[in-house]
């Protein structure tokens, strides 16, 4: 559980919501929960990590083919 607490009395709300916010989106909290928002199966997982890696390797060709000169 993240906590935050004030600094000092004169700290506004504004900042300590800030610093809050902060710390929830540096330890991944909302990002792991919208990723076990829906089901999916591992199949689809799989298949998934499996189409990232050819399109990352398909942006990287295109990328050398132009550093080449050849596009």
């Amino acid at each position: 559980m993240i906590q935050v607490t004030r600094k000092d009395s004169k700290e506004s709300f504004e900042n300590l919501l800030r610093r809050f916010n902060r710390k929830v989106q540096q330890s991944g909290t909302v990002a792991a929960v919208k990723g076990n928002q829906y089901f999916e199966k591992p199949i689809s997982k799989r298949d998934r990590r499996k189409k990232a890696i050819i399109r990352t390797a398909r942006k990287a060709a295109k990328i050398r083919k132009i550093k080449l000169g050849q596009r």
